[in-house]
């Protein structure tokens, strides 16, 4: 008996595994599919709220949700080694690119900004090379940069080609959303992907508390249909439940592989852009859609 079980133990591990792999992978497409969303969303915000405002009381909002569900979950702490570690995601993710894409924002349309998000898987697969120790085949690499430049090409091409003051708050988001998704991937290895982006929500109240009151005091409000749905989709969509499943998927299927996912990104943001900005489109749209697939689809099947 002991025999039989031994052999049968081998077998369901490697069936699992796919498995795991494959819910990891529709994982990571949800969180990208929720950070599509974000900039539009935060279009929408922008018309109700200033920049300070939006990305202080988003915080708070999906600080509220997170901290809710730790209470009733009763989790306890993170061990004080994980704690520095949640902190670069509260820097990277809950603070800093939200901060600096909504600077953008406010100078740049969607289409423009949805650069920083084309480049960003390469970025968080270089970051994550030299934090984790990560080693991507060549295939995957030369795949990679292919996709980015694909999707580089086409972001700056809808843009006009021009560079403007608010590429500066692009490409320091870019960095620090790249390290932030470096170490909460890391995290998700040894944590629940939801109580990584949670405790580093909690992390940040001592800050977003007294800056919400503070900008909401010194920026005016006005609320509307589409700046009270465009607040509550960043704070609780890519927040916290975009995160939540972005992280789960990670630590399944691997930093550099997940982060590629978001090659698709940038396209996604530029059609919720149309559907719901009335920006509009260009013929090279579906073309690079193509390329992009073709490299997802690459880097998945690349060797690690």
């Amino acid at each position: 008996m002991r025999a039989q079980s031994s052999a049968i133990a081998p077998t369901r591990i490697a069936v699992d595994a796919p498995v795991h792999r494959r819910a990891g992978t529709l994982q990571a497409a949800l969180g990208v599919i929720a950070f599509s969303l974000t900039f539009p969303a935060t279009a929408w915000g922008l018309e109700g709220f200033g920049p300070w405002s939006l990305v202080a009381v988003r915080s708070v909002l999906a600080a509220v949700v997170a901290g809710g569900c730790l209470l009733a979950l009763r989790v306890p702490p993170p061990a004080r080694r994980h704690w520095p570690g949640l902190a670069v995601v509260a820097a990277g993710v809950v603070l800093g690119f939200p901060l600096l894409t909504t600077l953008a924002l406010e100078t740049s349309t969607t289409a423009h900004a949805a650069v920083v998000v084309g480049l960003l898987p390469l970025t968080t697969a270089l970051l994550s090379a030299l934090r984790v120790g990560t080693r991507p085949s060549r295939t995957f690499w030369a795949a990679a940069l292919a996709g980015a430049a694909a999707v580089a090409a086409f972001t700056v091409q809808q843009s006009g080609g021009a560079l403007t003051a608010a590429d500066g708050y692009l490409f320091g988001a870019l960095l620090v959303c790249a390290a932030g998704y470096t170490e909460g991937g890391r995290l998700a290895r040894v944590m629940p992907g939801w109580q990584v982006i949670g405790w580093a929500l909690v992390l940040c109240l001592p800050l977003t508390v007294p800056a919400a009151a503070l900008a909401l005091s010194h920026e005016p409000v006005h609320l509307g249909v589409h700046s009270v749905a465009g607040i509550l989709w960043v704070a609780a969509g890519s927040q916290f439940l975009g995160l939540v499943v972005w992280y789960r998927g990670m630590a399944a299927v691997g930093i550099p592989k997940a982060s590629q996912l978001q090659l698709a990104q940038p396209l996604l943001t530029l059609v919720w852009s149309v559907l719901l900005l009335g920006e509009h489109l260009t013929v090279a749209a579906p073309l690079t859609a193509a390329a992009v697939l073709v490299c997802i689809a690459v880097t998945q099947r690349a060797r690690g």
